[in-house]
Formats: C-alpha cells, structure tokens, sequence
C-alpha cells in the first residue's frame, strides 16, 4: 500500500485550481474598476450635454446675447427637438448639433431627458431621471474651464453648477436657464 503523504499525484490539480481562483479574484476587481471608470465617463458626458442644452435654450430664449429685454416676444419652446432646426426662424437657424432625444439623450439612462418647464416660456431646462448617486460632489467648474465670470451667460453657468454640490441623485442636478 502507497502512503498518501509521500504520493506527487493532484499537485497539479491544486496549483491550477489556486490559478483560477487568483484569476476569479484579479478579474473581479478589475471589472470593478472599468465600471467605476465607466460610471465616471457617463457622468462627466451628463454635465457636458446638459451643460449644452442649457446654452442651446438660453439662446433660443435670448437670441440676442445680451441678457435684457427681447425685442420681440419670446416664443416657448415647447419640445427639445425645436433646438436642433428653429422652424419658426426665417434663415435655418440651429441651437444644437446633435438631436437632444437620440444622441444627446441623457447618458445615465439613455432615455429621454426629463423636461423642466415653465407656463409661459416652455421648456427651461432638462435633467436626468436617474436616481443613482453621484460619484462627484464638488469641483463642476474645473471640468469646463475656462468660463468668464463677467459674461452673464457664463455667471448663470457657474451658479448652476455650484447648485450641484452635494446633490444625492442625478435627477437633483438640474440643467435650468433663467435669464
């Protein structure tokens, strides 16, 4: 009879065994971190488009630039694909690039951004539906450097984005323009 303490037999067996359990293990944290780079990705297009849209509404609603009185009434932008061709503009003016229901939707859900309105200026702002959390609490403005804190435009901008520190969810930052 063999004695089972001197046998060479399942050594092989084990060490590749522990290589696939070291394998399982690297692989798990390397899936966590490609999701928390992901997740990071998505946030930071989040603000860049609602960062957009905002801009596209504020000059729907101000075509001039110049933050005062329109001299002619303001028509109400009743849905977010009015930015990407003004129909009710002479010339084909666009607000946006990108149609804000396909490519720039909300690229936490990759739905359809939720709308803000107002009664008599129509849609003011958007935000997402998300009720995650956010992985950033501060530091907005050092992602769209360099802003004028003289331009009106820009001062809205900064404003907007000190509102988002220590927000909860996703759906608290809120893309409004109000002139």
């Amino acid at each position: 009879m063999k004695n089972p303490l001197k046998s060479k037999g399942g050594f092989t067996y084990i060490a590749a065994l522990m290589l696939v359990v070291v394998m399982g293990i690297m692989l798990c944290l390397a899936a966590q971190s490609w999701t928390m780079i992901m997740k990071r990705e998505r946030e930071t297009e989040l603000l860049f488009r609602g960062k957009q849209i905002v801009e596209a509404i504020a000059r729907w609603q101000d075509p001039t630039g110049q933050g005062g009185a329109a001299t002619q009434p303001i028509r109400p932008l009743n849905e977010l694909k009015d930015l990407l061709l003004d129909s009710g503009s002479l010339s084909k003016k666009r607000y946006l690039r990108k149609d804000p229901r396909t490519s720039y939707n909300d690229p936490i859900t990759g739905k359809d951004w939720e709308t803000i309105r107002d009664p008599a200026r129509g849609i003011i702002g958007v935000n997402s539906s998300s009720e995650d959390p956010p992985l950033r609490q501060t530091g907005f403005l050092e992602l769209f450097y360099p802003l004028d804190p003289n331009s009106k435009r820009d001062k809205y901008l900064i404003n907007m984005f000190a509102g988002f520190e220590k927000k909860t969810k996703y759906k608290d930052w809120q893309f409004v323009w109000s002139p």
